[in-house]
């Protein structure tokens, strides 16, 4: 797992964008269990409780399943794996404006910039 948290935000909505994010990428895939509380904690280096907290996150969302006595599961609903990456898109759009109207450049020039990059 390649999840480095900062310390701009809170880790458990670190942990939460991750976990979405690799669910989007493919990485994750409907259905497919996810590290347990401890192990997840263990693995980035934070408390349990925060990965504790990230998990009941998700799980209000909708992003994942917990049954007692089993492992976490990403949810198979393909409408709530859509919004996901609907919101991760919208998050990244609403940044990357802010931050070009900031340094007054104007929507002309970004569209160029994306067309010679992307």
């Amino acid at each position: 797992m390649n999840f480095i948290p900062n310390d701009r935000e809170p880790v458990y909505i670190q942990i939460v964008r991750y976990m979405k994010q690799q669910v989007v990428n493919g990485s994750l895939s409907p259905g497919d269990a996810i590290p347990s509380r401890r192990e997840m904690a263990v693995s980035i280096k934070v408390n349990p409780n925060t990965v504790q907290k990230a998990y009941k996150e998700m799980e209000d969302m909708g992003i994942i399943n917990t049954a007692r006595n089993y492992q976490s599961t990403i949810t198979t609903d393909v409408n709530i794996i859509n919004d996901i990456k609907q919101n991760l898109i919208d998050e990244s759009m609403e940044l990357f404006i802010e931050s070009m109207k900031a340094i007054n450049v104007d929507k002309e020039e970004i569209i160029k910039i994306i067309n010679d990059r992307y």
